[in-house]
Order: structure tokens, then C-alpha cells, then sequence
């Protein structure tokens, strides 16, 4: 060991020094200007028993910019189940439940003060921007898993270099010496900040949010992951630690901007596609989506970026079609819904058959629409894959007969799969709003959901022409009318609930 890291090792902070000094630096500079406050506030409702959603809502309402955000969050399709049009802060917060709500505003400050905060140090506003982009990462990955949980995965991506954000605003002499042990000496930064601080950025990131009131969850995923294989899919908790490392180092790469950050990125997403239930393309897609987003949403808060371009036969939709084991993956997700009938809520057990339907068979997109008895149409409300944003005012049409399969499959209540949806012959038998909407699909499946002779809706899912050619079995069909009937009996036993509710409430 050279002379200067022998200095540099007797001269190193032990950990309690070195979160004293920083807790000093915080009360001599301010917090994040206002965050942990804010924060404080936010968990307070997040865990009130008493009156959770009021407290939630009251809070976003002091804050005009999260007010804004949550209800543009409520509105979109990802959450729309329930219908949209949402006014109110306080439906949003029924909607969302106050868990979504939370981390959405925990994120948002995060954003708003980082921002405001760190332009004095080239390196901490650097450090925003990285925690920015990760953020936009981890929805789009959380989007590609099929996952409702996106925004908890955003705070948990933004905050997973916490560590990093606290030293480099706080600590700046430390983190200097820090990049000058590593450049004397080649060691990596963990050991570099180990000699200089005590201990890793990763624990400071931990102690600052256990300061702070986090969630265990969210302090959880403040570690690095290290890729490998894995025999079974990862806990919850264990999956966002994964995913925010991931969203954290493409991040650091897009910021670097390197010539070698296509080929970089590439084996990323080759290391981490197993563990997060993503196929490597899935993941460079969400990159290249991120990388559009942050261009878009973001160009305030992250300076311009030199746009990584991937080899397009790379940027392909997750699923290359059908998957050789559909039976067992609906088989499984049927028996998750099963075992959900009396605790999930109807909008809940709609995801868990959507999804099941959308991964067991592979589509390329899956839908589910539902009728609107007061408008007398049938409109698109939640779905996963392949449906952009602006495609979902077209997904509507009306619940009065029409010759086309869609009504036939309603009216018969009977599973309809079509194999080749181009053939000139077939064209009559398809309305207009489908072809517009989906021109290149080659095959689709419409799964009626009929409650006491009456339509409630229907999953829909297909394969366009890009994916292998495909059949639903009749071992799969048999599958999915029992996926249908568990959805249909758990809307029955509701609607007679409240039926006997309104009984005795008269």
C-alpha cells in the first residue's frame, strides 16, 4: 500500500463520525429542502389506521404540483378499472389506494427538491439526474413485468443511490478523497468509500432512510444485487432491490455517455432479464422507451443525453409467442385466483385473470373490456403489452348487436378464437374500430364474462403477425373457461351481498 493510502486509511471517518458529521452538515445546510417533512407526512397517513385515505388526501391537497400528478395518475389506463373521470383527490386515493399514493408523492418531492437543492455541485446534480432516469427505468420495466406496483418501483429506483445523493451534497470533501483513493490506488468505490467513510454508500443510503421513516420495503431494496441464476421467481421485496439495482446502473450508463454504452447496456439486460422475469429484449426496450421519456417529461431536471441507439431486431415486444408451457402457467394462475376469491376485491381477481391469460398464452396484448350499462358501450379499462396510451379512446364501441365476433361471443357466452384474422374471407365478420386498432394481427381470443345472462365484458388477447403461428388447445380453452367462471361467480356473490346488505339496511 502506497504512502497516500496509508494516509487516507488512518485518516478514515469510522461509520458513527461520518453519519454524525453528515447529520450535522444536514442541520447546517437544511434538509432536502423540505423533503423529509413532506415525507414524514406522507408515511403518517401511509400507516394512520384510523383515517388513512382522509390524512392522504389531505396531504396531497397542500401540494398543488402532487395534487396535479395524482390525478392524472388516477385517470390513466393503468388504474382505470374503476372508470375514469376521476375530480377528487380523495376518489383518486380510493382508486390507488393510499400505498400507490405514497410513493408517488415520495418520488415527486424527491425530484422537486434534488432539483432545487443540488446545482451548486456538478456531481450531486449529477447524481439527480442518474436517480431521475433510473426512476423512468424502473416504470417501464415495472410496465414490461406486467406489474401494477410502478410506482413503488420508481421511488424505490430513485432512492436506491440515496447513499450517493447524501455524500455527494453533503459530503463533498469525503467523496473527493473518495475518487482520489481510487485513482492512487485502483480500488473499486465500495472499498474506496469503506477506507474514507467507514462504511458503504449503500449502509449511509439505509441509515438516512431509517432516519427518515421509509418503509422497510423501500430501505430493503437499498443494496446492490448482484445478478444470478435464479429456480424460482423472486419475493417482492427481493424483486424491487433487483430491479432498482438494474434501473441504477443503466442509468449511470445513458449519463456517462459512452461510446460503448449500447454493448454495455446490452449485457445489463442480458445479466438481469432471468431474475426479474423478463426476457433481455423486454428490458432494452423499456431503455430505449425511458430514453424518449426523460427527453420528454424531464428536460428541466435531466440535461440532455446522448441517445443510445440499439440494433432493431433487439427492441422486440416480450413475448416471442405462445410459451411451451401455457398449461402449467394458467393452471397456476388460475389456482392464485382461486385462492384469492374471498380476500381480493372484484377489480383485484381482474388483474390476477388478465394477467394469467396474458402470460399463459404469450399475447402480444391483452385487454379487458368492460360494459357500461349507462353509456351502453363496452370500453377497454386495464390491459398489459402492446397497447399505447392514445390507442385507448378507440377501444369503445356499443353493447347493441352487431354481426361480428365480438357480439357473437357476448351473446352466446362461448369463447371465440380466431386463427387467421387477415383472411379476405373473414373481413366482414370484424367491426371497424378492431381493424383500425390492430391491423397486424393475425390471431385473437374473445373470453365473455356473462353474470345471470347478462354481459359484464370480456378478455380479449392476440398474437400479431410477427409472433410464431399459434392455437389455443382444448386442454387451454377448458383452462380458460374455468378462469372465466371463477371471475363470473366471484361478481355474482358480491352483487348478492349487496343485495342482501340493501335487504337489511331496508
Amino acid at each position: 500500500m502506497n504512502t497516500s493510502i496509508e494516509s487516507a486509511s488512518l485518516s478514515r471517518e469510522n461509520a458513527e463520525e461520518t453519519m454524525e458529521l453528515l447529520w450535522s452538515r444536514v442541520r447546517q445546510r437544511g434538509d432536502l429542502p423540505g423533503f423529509s417533512k413532506v415525507v414524514g407526512a406522507i408515511i403518517g397517513a401511509m400507516h394512520d389506521d384510523d383515517d388513512r385515505e382522509f390524512n392522504m388526501t389531505k396531504t396531497v391537497l397542500q401540494d398543488p404540483a402532487l395534487t396535479q400528478k395524482v390525478l392524472r395518475l388516477a385517470n390513466s389506463a393503468m388504474y382505470s378499472v374503476f372508470g375514469q373521470g376521476i375530480n377528487t383527490v380523495s376518489k383518486a386515493v380510493i382508486v390507488l389506494g393510499t400505498e400507490a399514493i405514497g410513493h408517488l408523492a415520495i418520488g415527486l418531492k424527491l425530484i422537486e427538491d434534488l432539483a432545487a437543492a443540488s446545482t451548486d455541485s456538478a456531481v450531486a446534480r449529477m447524481e439527480m439526474e442518474k436517480a431521475v432516469l433510473a426512476g423512468h427505468l424502473a416504470r417501464h420495466l415495472a410496465s414490461s413485468a406486467g406489474t401494477r406496483d410502478a410506482e413503488e418501483a420508481v421511488v424505490c429506483a430513485m432512492l436506491h443511490s440515496l447513499g450517493r445523493m447524501m455524500t455527494t451534497f453533503y459530503l463533498y470533501d469525503r467523496w473527493q478523497r473518495m475518487q482520489e483513493c481510487r485513482i492512487e490506488s485502483g480500488l473499486s468505490e465500495e472499498q474506496a468509500a469503506l477506507y474514507i467513510l467507514g462504511l458503504s454508500l449503500d449502509e449511509i443510503g439505509r441509515q438516512v432512510a431509517q432516519q427518515w421513516g421509509l418503509p422497510a420495503t423501500l430501505v430493503h431494496t437499498m443494496r446492490e444485487v448482484t445478478p444470478e441464476p435464479v429456480s424460482e421467481p423472486l419475493g417482492h421485496a427481493d424483486w424491487l432491490a433487483a430491479l432498482s439495482t438494474l434501473s441504477s446502473q443503466c442509468a449511470s450508463v445513458l449519463c456517462a455517455n459512452d461510446d460503448t454504452s449500447d454493448k454495455t447496456l446490452a449485457t445489463l439486460a442480458h445479466n438481469y432479464a432471468e431474475m426479474l422475469g423478463l426476457e433481455s429484449a423486454a428490458v432494452l426496450t423499456a431503455v430505449n422507451s425511458a430514453q424518449q421519456t426523460v427527453a420528454e417529461e424531464e428536460p428541466v431536471v435531466v440535461r440532455p443525453l446522448k441517445r443510445v441507439e440499439f440494433d432493431k431486431s433487439l427492441l422486440v415486444h416480450r413475448h416471442a409467442g405462445k410459451p411451451a408451457d401455457a398449461t402449467l402457467i394458467l393452471t397456476r394462475g388460475i389456482a392464485d385466483i382461486r385462492g384469492a376469491l374471498h380476500a381480493a376485491s372484484i377489480s383485484q381477481l381482474m388483474t390476477m385473470a388478465l394477467e394469467t391469460v396474458y402470460q399463459g398464452l404469450g399475447f402480444g396484448r391483452s385487454i379487458t373490456f368492460l360494459r357500461d350499462i349507462e353509456q351502453a358501450q363496452y370500453a377497454a379499462r386495464m390491459y398489459f403489452g402492446d397497447v399505447m396510451q392514445e390507442m385507448l379512446p378507440r377501444l369503445v364501441f356499443g353493447d347493441a348487436y352487431q354481426p361480428d365476433v365480438f357480439h357473437a361471443a357476448l351473446a352466446n357466452d362461448k369463447m371465440i378464437f380466431i386463427e387467421n384474422a387477415q383472411d379476405p374471407a373473414f373481413a366482414s365478420k370484424v367491426p371497424r374500430w378492431w381493424r383500425q386498432a390492430f391491423p397486424t394481427v393475425r390471431s385473437f381470443m374473445v373470453l365473455p364474462l356473462t353474470v345471470n345472462r347478462q354481459p359484464i365484458g370480456f378478455l380479449y388477447g392476440d398474437w400479431n403477425g410477427s409472433r410464431p403461428s399459434a392455437k389455443i388447445t382444448q386442454s387451454e380453452a377448458a383452462l380458460l373457461d374455468e378462469l372465466r367462471m371463477l371471475i363470473v361467480r366471484a361478481v355474482e356473490q358480491r352483487r348478492q351481498m349487496e343485495a342482501s346488505w340493501t335487504r337489511k339496511m331496508l
